[in-house]
């Protein structure tokens, strides 16, 4: 059982990255098999997903300190807007950081400095949801 879990978590930390991963295959299959108590295993790829989105944001740190906005060819101007947006609405579209392509917004928030209290509260709540709902869809397909 541990070394499933333990893959578990390997498998959710890498997916929550920018690397092309999936970690739902390996979560349903441990729970139809009643590899662990659901609680569990929500628990250990929430924990993985979430730890892997603070690769993300360290990403997003060292990409705006080398000043990744001037390459990108933005303007201070279009960089301010940007963070006018950030500053708006980042930390609420976060909530759909457990989404595949918007797992970037936790690279973004990063870049955007924003606090890592507040990122790491608001993602693992978007990430434990994500298993949650898979778990409850996992359970009436095939419970």
């Amino acid at each position: 059982m541990a070394l499933s879990l333990a893959s578990l978590f390997g498998a959710a930390f890498i997916a929550a990255t920018l690397f092309p991963f999936n970690s739902e295959v390996l979560f349903v299959g441990l729970q139809v098999t009643d590899m662990a108590p659901i609680w569990v295993l929500v628990a250990v790829a929430s924990v993985g997903n979430t730890l892997g989105t603070f690769v993300n944001y360290w990403m997003g740190l060292r990409l705006e300190g080398a000043g990744a906005h001037r390459w990108m060819r933005l303007s201070e101007d279009q960089f301010a807007r940007a963070q006018g947006w950030w500053d708006r609405w980042g930390f609420w579209s976060l909530l759909l950081s457990w989404l595949p392509v918007l797992d970037l917004t936790t690279v973004i928030a990063g870049a955007m400095r924003m606090p890592l209290l507040p990122f790491a509260l608001i993602v693992g709540l978007a990430k434990t949801l994500r298993y949650v709902g898979l778990a409850a869809i996992t359970a009436g397909v095939f419970g």
